[in-house]
């Protein structure tokens, strides 16, 4: 049999052979086609993969595998079995490697690109830490540079070491070639450099405040960048080649204070001063934003320091100012002291200068009195004593004022009969009123106590001198004076600002009303009733006389007593009433038992005899010794009289039931005999009661002579009347606390 090459016709292909084969090609080409659009989709999808060129290599080479696979379908031919057994197994095995490798990429792209994606996103991530990092390290310099600012600002409270010392570290850590320092003038129109940091000479230039460039520099809080040619940033003088580096400009807040009281920016009507800052000239360099951040930073801690000194220098210039005053007020208060010393002294002087003669005239012309005289010698006798006892009034009423204006004057509060003191008021005004004929009434409502606690010499006095006006100034008709408690109604009418009555159960308010039909007055002349030395002008030139004083001491007076008193009146010709509410103290059984009563002019005055009463005079003045012997001698007693204290303890003895001591001048030795006169007699019943006669009026001087156990005190100038209730009360009811004048 014969060789031959071609296909043995007598062994046929098996159809499932060539079924797989078929299969597996088409297989084989469609995972080779899409293998290379899914590199396409990769590569599409992910833009940080380098070698993109590489993949269109490797996926044409796919398409080409694949096509082959392709023309196979169509040009496939008969092999032998063992041929097609081996293709058969070769592309059975190529498909399943083939589209278990495409399938694969499906699942593996999108794991790849979720990879290249995270690394690009710590990329950039890394990126933005990194210019975070920058930005922390910038801000961290930039708060120390700040932090050294502040510092080396704060560590002083003067202005100029405060602009010179932000000049200098600015300049130093910045590397500046200029810093200055523009301030506002006085005028409000100019700025001129006031400081600068290497070009003095420049120092004072001015330009004016309404450049444009100022003006936007002073309407911004950043840092702005001006031309190095502007007016303001021109401070170094231009020589050769020079090209000066970026310029900015920054506004520093200024504290206003319209009463700055210094030899610079007195008065700013400017809120901004103006920091111009260069950089090196000849140079590359530019501002950055963390330099432009530190200079803003630096004018605000410059504005606040500036402010803090401000401040301080205002508050020392007003402490020092504070300290002048209290060093001139201390003075004034030491002069106003050493002349209000001056003047008590001086009207303690005079007190006893002017009551020594007064005390002649009234106890001589009360002597003249008693002797026999024609009527008109009488009238002038009663007109001499009616103008010494005025004359005393005027002295009391000056000395009185002059207490209460520099505040030495204390009540004297004692238990005291209130109505024995309205009805001696009364027996006082009663022979005056009968001269002009003139009805006096006293009205004591049953519900006023009668007995108080409170100065009974002072509410005497106010009681005395409104009647006593309402005497003076009535020519006819009836003077009435009411006394009762003043129930509250009336005192919440009454209350004023400087009124307000408050009940309680130790004390009790008086209330007076004196209305008289005399003259009255104008509505227009009632403020000034009470003011010193004011008359009332629509009396003047009716013969109404008057000091001016008298109802001005009344007022301090029931001021004194927690009281107000004021005076009403229809006008002229209708008469008037006077009130006054007071305040005084209810007196309780015991002291009413124990006051001491207080001595008064009574109808049996005029019939005691005091015939061979043994009397001791010791005063120093010879006519006030002579005018006391008169009048004790007029009443009868025995009068023995020494000019010293020595004198008076050679002479005196227990047959003496009275010694008058003269303690009026200070200095005397007055004080000293009634201490060494108790000492000798330690019996109370043998020895003599003393008696004080004085010229001083202050409380003082009556508890002194309490203290050295004076019996009772007799105030300069002594009447014959005044002398025998005095003589009366001693040998009746015994020592005295007090002698009212």
């Amino acid at each position: 049999m014969d060789y031959c090459n071609c296909i043995d016709p007598h062994l046929p292909a098996d159809d499932l052979l060539m079924k797989y084969q078929y299969i597996s090609d088409f297989f084989i080409a469609l995972a080779y086609f899409s293998i290379p659009l899914e590199l396409i989709y990769f590569v599409k999808k992910s833009a940080v993969f380098p070698y993109r060129w590489v993949l269109v290599q490797f996926g044409a080479f796919i398409v080409l595998c694949g096509a082959t696979h392709f023309i196979s379908l169509w040009t496939f031919s008969m092999h032998s079995r063992n041929v097609e057994v081996v293709m058969t197994t070769a592309k059975v095995l190529t498909a399943v490697v083939s589209c278990a490798t495409a399938l694969m990429l499906v699942h593996i792209i999108p794991d790849l690109l979720s990879v290249k994606t995270r690394e690009l996103f710590l990329k950039n991530k890394a990126a933005e830490l990194d210019r975070e990092m920058g930005l922390i390290r910038t801000q961290e310099e930039t708060g120390r540079h700040v932090r050294m600012l502040t510092h080396e600002i704060r560590s002083t409270l003067d202005r100029h070491t405060i602009l010179n010392t932000t000049l200098v570290e600015l300049g130093r850590t910045l590397a500046l070639e200029e810093c200055s320092l523009w301030m506002p003038m006085r005028n409000g129109l100019e700025l001129q450099l006031s400081y600068s940091l290497h070009y003095q000479n420049s120092v004072g230039t001015t330009v004016p405040i309404h450049l444009p460039v100022i003006n936007q520099v002073f309407s911004s809080n950043r840092a702005i960048k001006v031309s190095p040619n502007s007016p303001v940033a021109r401070v170094r003088p231009l020589a050769g080649r020079y090209i000066p580096g970026e310029v900015v400009a920054v506004r520093v807040p200024l504290l206003h204070l319209s009463n700055f009281q210094n030899n610079d920016w007195q008065d700013l009507s400017t809120k901004y001063a103006l920091m111009i800052l260069m950089l090196p000239s000849d140079s590359v360099r530019q501002w950055r934003a963390h330099e432009l951040e530190l200079v803003e930073v630096v004018a605000d801690q410059v504005a606040v320091a500036l402010s803090h000194a401000t401040i301080l220098e205002e508050s020392m210039r007003a402490r020092n100012l504070l300290m002048e005053q209290n060093v001139a007020l201390d003075a004034a208060r030491r002069e106003a002291e050493t002349a209000i010393r001056a003047r008590n002294d001086f009207l303690a002087v005079m007190n006893h200068e002017m009551r020594t003669p007064m005390h002649a005239i009234i106890a001589l012309s009360s002597l003249m009195q008693e002797t026999e005289l024609t009527a008109e010698q009488r009238l002038m006798v009663e007109t001499v004593l009616r103008s010494s006892n005025l004359l005393a009034t005027l002295i009391n009423d000056v000395l009185d004022l002059s207490k209460l204006e520099d505040g030495s004057l204390e009540l004297d509060l004692e238990t005291f009969n209130l109505h024995a003191v309205f009805r001696e008021v009364v027996n006082l005004i009663k022979p005056v009123a009968s001269v002009k004929k003139l009805a006096v009434s006293l009205s004591l409502t049953p519900d006023l106590p009668t007995y108080a606690v409170g100065d009974e010499k002072r509410l005497m006095q106010v009681i005395l001198n409104v009647a006593g006006n309402a005497v003076k100034f009535s020519k006819e008709g009836n003077i009435s004076i009411i006394a009762s408690l003043a129930k509250f109604d009336s005192l919440r009418e009454a209350s004023t600002p400087d009124f307000m009555p408050v009940p309680g159960a130790n004390h009790f308010y008086l209330r007076v009303q004196v209305k008289d039909s005399g003259l009255g007055f104008n509505p227009q002349d009632k403020p000034n009733l009470f003011n010193k030395f004011a008359q009332n002008h629509s009396l003047e030139g009716r013969g109404s006389g008057g000091r001016g004083l008298g109802l001005a001491i009344c007022k301090r007076f029931v001021s004194l007593m927690e009281g107000r008193i004021w005076i009403e009146s229809e006008g002229l010709g209708k008469g008037c009433a006077a009130f006054f509410i007071l305040k005084l103290g209810i007196a309780d059984r015991a002291n009413e038992a124990a006051h001491f009563f207080s001595p008064q002019l009574s109808a049996n005055n005029g019939v005691a005899n005091f015939t061979g009463l043994k009397v001791l005079i010791m005063d120093e003045n010879g006519v006030s010794r002579m005018v006391t012997k008169g009048l004790l001698v007029h009443l009868g007693c025995d009068v023995s009289t020494v000019g010293s204290g020595q004198e008076c303890m050679r002479i005196i003895s227990q047959e003496h039931k009275v010694v008058f001591i003269d303690v009026s001048v200070p200095g005397t030795d007055g004080y000293e005999v009634a201490a060494r006169i108790r000492e000798r007699f330690s019996s109370s019943h043998k020895r003599p009661l003393l008696v004080a006669l004085t010229g001083n009026t202050d409380r003082a001087t009556k508890e002194h002579c309490l203290r050295v156990g004076i019996d009772g005190v007799i105030l300069k100038p002594v009447s014959l009347e005044k002398m025998r209730s005095v003589l009366l009360e001693l040998l009746e009811n015994g020592p005295l606390r007090a002698l009212k004048p």
